[in-house]
């Protein structure tokens, strides 16, 4: 486990040299060097480029991704569904419905607002498929098919807005939905840093309780867990990490569904284990993302969301195929 850990930590560390270093505007390891640590003679331009530009962007993705991995471990030890992630939740579908809705109806909206409206839209659907989903209490497949219902919903309203909006303001709300850390600042990153501290500390104080929950509400209850209690309280957290991470960054998809899996290989079913590996996993592959975003097509930089997407897509197909062979 610590190996491993190390191994990962080691990986993530040069995904973020390689991402200070590299893009329109290229540096040396030299020259890197030099501009993060002030020695020898740094050029002005690549200080700037290190602490102005690349910086706040590699920081931002790398919590936004340990963000979505925690919110994804959890999601599928409630759902025990191994196809399931926080969009289950109805969580991307409302705050892309609320932001869409502040992009087109608002004119000039302020960053805050928009990041304010996706995070209330992805509170206010979660918020709507627990309550829909209580039958005297919660099931796994209640909230699921709520939340896909609920998303389908949202998605529509999209459509709708994205239809009927003006082209400039649709456009823009495009490419925030495409998912990016494009605009990302120190500001941003201090906020969802002190934000993700308590949500991340308490998913690492549940993780006796996911193992609980994972083996079945009756065999949990057996052993004496409130499994409607820490089913909602696992649903707060996964909404309050999720909804920050689609705040400041728009939807960067399959996160929450790659790394936890991988985790899950590599370190067995405790998620004592899975949640800190399944979280610099995250963070591996949000900032690697941005990379192969900003450096496949240049001066045209892909949106992380694009990149996840199409890595997210093959795998969610090998999750499905893998799921019949089992029951086959």
């Amino acid at each position: 486990m610590i190996r491993l850990f190390a191994a990962l930590t080691l990986v993530l560390g040069v995904l973020v040299a390689a991402s200070l270093a590299f893009g329109d505007v290229s540096l040396t390891w030299q020259e890197l060097y030099q501009a993060l640590t002030g020695t020898g003679d740094p050029n002005s331009q690549s200080t700037m480029i290190v602490f102005d530009l690349r910086l706040p962007r590699v920081l931002l993705a790398l919590l936004v991704g340990v963000a979505l991995a925690t919110a994804g471990t959890m999601t599928l030890a409630i759902m025990r569904n191994p196809l399931a992630e926080p969009g289950v939740l109805g969580i991307n579908s409302g705050a892309a419905a609320a932001a869409m809705a502040v992009i087109v109806l608002v004119q000039d909206p302020p960053v805050a607002l928009l990041q304010a409206a996706g995070f209330l839209g992805a509170a206010a659907m979660a918020l709507a498929v627990y309550g829909l989903a209580w039958r005297g209490g919660t099931s796994s497949l209640r909230i699921i098919l709520i939340g896909i219902g609920l998303s389908s919903l949202a998605t529509a309203g999209t459509t709708f807005l994205s239809a009927f909006g003006d082209i400039g303001d649709v456009q823009r709300a495009m490419v925030w939905l495409a998912g990016s850390v494009y605009d990302a600042n120190m500001v941003k990153v201090k906020l969802l840093g002190l934000w993700l501290i308590v949500p991340v500390t308490l998913a690492l104080l549940a993780a006796r309780e996911l193992d609980l929950i994972r083996f079945g509400d009756n065999s949990a209850k057996s052993l004496g867990q409130p499994v409607d209690l820490v089913r909602g309280l696992v649903i707060v957290l996964v909404t309050v990490l999720s909804g920050a991470a689609v705040a400041v960054s728009g939807l960067i998809g399959f996160v929450g569904l790659i790394a936890p899996h991988i985790a899950r290989r590599l370190v067995g079913a405790s998620h004592g284990r899975i949640l800190p590996v399944a979280a610099l996993i995250g963070a591996c592959l949000v900032v690697s993302a941005d990379l192969i975003g900003r450096i496949i097509l240049p001066p045209a930089q892909l949106p992380a969301g694009i990149v996840t997407g199409l890595v997210g897509g093959p795998f969610f197909a090998y999750l499905l195929w893998r799921r019949r062979s089992d029951h086959g």
